[in-house]
């Protein structure tokens, strides 16, 4: 009998310590910094324009995004995902949760486990803030940092997507704040940084959390932000596509997809000769790239930033986003992505390009194949999450 009791005893003690991370009390989480999550990563792709930035519904968006495009990550080499999420996808004006969104989310995620896929869900754009409304003209869209309101906002959705997603294993699933705040003041960012972390302190003690420095995730505002003290299961994320002329060539969107001249990777941009014969609206954005050489050194020279932040905290650094705009000429796409690559496995950064398939991705789902293969086993030739420290 009291071998029985015994062996009880130590089922117990297992199933204890393996249940979900958010039965860790609140004195508990603050008392173990060392205990970090087994949340490794290295390689992945975000799978954008489906649950954000995207007007497809009810069918169309179920169809977009299946268990295949998953098992397809697996098998190329991909260890995890950025899944990014709008409020408008998630909750009406009223507040009220519009189920099939939540839906989908969690099929993904249930699909990114069976595949061995960890996954990010990053809270992207929200009613308060848009990170492009500044470019678009539409400043007075952004109250975040100038509302308590929208400030407790905020929290709230993470209140209700903690409820959500709190049963899941911090081995498995992180989230991410919100994407590239863009705040007036950096001090503004850390502030909500703050807030927004001691809410979720307080129901996921142990949960990973991904946070992005000011002003689009800028590598250069890396060494403003603050990052809460003590807590080893963050992760810093910082956004890359620079240089915009090359990565955004043609973008419609972006002041320089005026420009249809040549460009130069790796070296001096764009010649004396191309710069003449450009716009001359855009010829004050396009100056700076006639001056500088653009190489594997420049890049990492602008790496230093967010490095030296990751070193300060001694925490994971992350770039969620870089890639480059589909009609960019391929040879030089492939020069600075392999660039970009080399950097990422010297300082053991881990990465999700943008995206899976859409107008930066090498997937075309309409048509079920691949768009860009060399670009894929490019991406594969890097560092696999073994490989790493």
């Amino acid at each position: 009998m009291k071998k029985n009791i015994f062996t009880l005893a130590v089922i117990m003690m297992a199933l204890f310590a393996t249940t979900s991370c958010q039965n860790k009390s609140k004195s508990e989480s603050e008392n173990q910094t060392g205990q970090v999550n087994n949340f490794r990563i290295k390689r992945g792709t975000n799978v954008s324009h489906w649950l954000s930035q995207s007007e497809q519904r009810g069918e169309a968006r179920r169809l977009h995004i299946q268990e295949d495009d998953f098992a397809r990550l697996e098998e190329l080499g991909f260890d995890f995902v950025r899944i990014p999420i709008d409020e408008v996808q998630f909750w009406d004006e009223q507040g009220n949760k519009l189920p099939e969104a939540w839906d989908l989310l969690n099929n993904a995620l249930d699909w990114a486990k069976k595949h061995n896929l960890r996954a990010i869900v990053d809270l992207h754009i929200i009613r308060s803030h848009y990170f492009n409304a500044v470019n678009e003209g539409d400043k007075a869209a952004n109250t975040l940092f100038t509302s308590e309101e929208s400030q407790e906002g905020l929290i709230n959705l993470w209140r209700q997507l903690s409820e959500f997603l709190k049963e899941r294993s911090c081995d498995w699933v992180a989230y991410e704040f919100m994407n590239e705040p863009v705040a007036p003041e950096h001090e503004q960012w850390n502030q909500l940084v703050a807030k927004v972390h001691k809410a979720l302190r307080e129901l996921e003690p142990q949960r990973t959390l991904v946070i992005g420095s000011n002003m689009w995730q800028g590598h250069e505002t890396m060494k403003y932000l603050k990052v809460p003290e003590g807590d080893k299961n963050i992760i810093l994320s910082f956004h890359y596509y620079n240089p915009m002329i090359l990565t955004h060539y043609g973008a419609w969107w972006t002041p320089l997809g005026k420009y249809k001249g040549k460009v130069n990777y790796p070296g001096v941009l764009v010649s004396k000769e191309d710069y003449d014969a450009a716009p001359a609206d855009i010829k004050p954005q396009l100056e700076q790239y006639t001056k500088e050489v653009w190489d594997i050194n420049k890049i990492r020279e602008q790496f230093k930033d967010a490095i030296e932040a990751a070193k300060k905290y001694d925490l994971q650094l992350f770039c969620g986003e870089w890639g480059v705009y589909e009609p960019v000429d391929r040879e030089l796409a492939y020069n600075w992505t392999k660039d970009m690559l080399t950097v990422f496995d010297e300082f053991n950064i881990a990465w999700t390009t943008w995206c899976y398939d859409a107008d930066f991705g090498f997937w075309d789902q309409q048509r079920h194949t691949f768009k860009d293969r060399p670009l894929v086993e490019l991406l594969m030739s890097g560092k696999k999450l073994e490989e790493t420290k």
